[in-house]
C-alpha cells in the first residue's frame, strides 16, 4: 500500500503538476459505482456539491456534449455554475467544462478519473486545467481547496447513506 492508498477518507490532496494545473485526490469510502452515483444523479449531487448548502440543479444532463447548471445558495449569497460535459466513461471517467457566473470566460476543464482500490474504497482524482497561471492561481485564492474538502466531507455522509 502506497502512502497515498493509506489516506483516511476525509484528507484531500492538492497539487499543482504543471504551471496551469490543479490536481486533487481524495479518497472515498466507496465503490467506483457508488461513487460515480453520487457525482452524476442529480438529487445526490444537491445534496452535497453546495458545500451542504441549497442547491438548485437546472441542468445536468451526463452524456458528452451535455450542459450541467448548478445554483448554489450559500449565506454570502447566490452563485451559479455551469460547463458542458466532453467525455463520460461510467463508472470511471469524466472530462467537463467548469465556468462560475461572475467569471465566465475563465473556463477550466476537469477531468474526473475514479481508481478502484479494490477494497471498497475509491480514489477520486480532479485535475482541473486552466488557460493560464493566473488564471490557476486566482482560483487557489479564492478558497478552491477549503470548498472542496467541505464539499467532499458531505459527499462522505451521502455515500453512507447509499445502499
Amino acid at each position: 500500500m502506497t502512502d497515498r492508498e493509506s489516506l483516511g477518507p476525509c484528507e484531500l490532496v492538492l497539487t499543482l503538476p504543471a504551471e496551469r494545473d490543479v490536481r486533487v485526490e481524495r479518497i472515498f469510502s466507496a465503490t467506483p459505482e457508488r461513487l460515480w452515483r453520487a457525482l452524476t444523479e442529480p438529487e445526490l449531487v444537491a445534496q452535497w456539491w453546495g458545500r451542504g448548502n441549497r442547491l438548485d440543479i437546472e441542468h445536468m444532463e451526463v452524456e458528452p456534449g451535455g450542459r450541467w447548471r448548478f445554483v448554489e445558495h450559500a449565506p454570502g449569497g447566490v452563485e451559479g455554475f455551469e460547463g458542458r460535459y466532453l467525455e463520460v466513461t461510467p463508472p470511471r471517467r469524466i472530462v467537463q467544462t467548469f465556468a462560475w457566473d461572475g467569471m465566465p470566460e475563465h473556463v477550466v476543464e476537469e477531468t474526473l478519473t475514479l481508481e478502484d482500490l479494490g477494497d471498497g474504497r475509491t480514489r477520486l482524482i480532479t485535475l482541473a486545467v486552466f488557460r493560464s497561471r493566473d488564471e490557476r492561481n486566482g482560483m487557489l485564492a479564492s478558497g478552491m481547496e477549503d470548498g472542496m474538502a467541505q464539499s467532499y466531507r458531505v459527499l462522505d455522509a451521502v455515500l453512507s447513506g447509499l445502499a
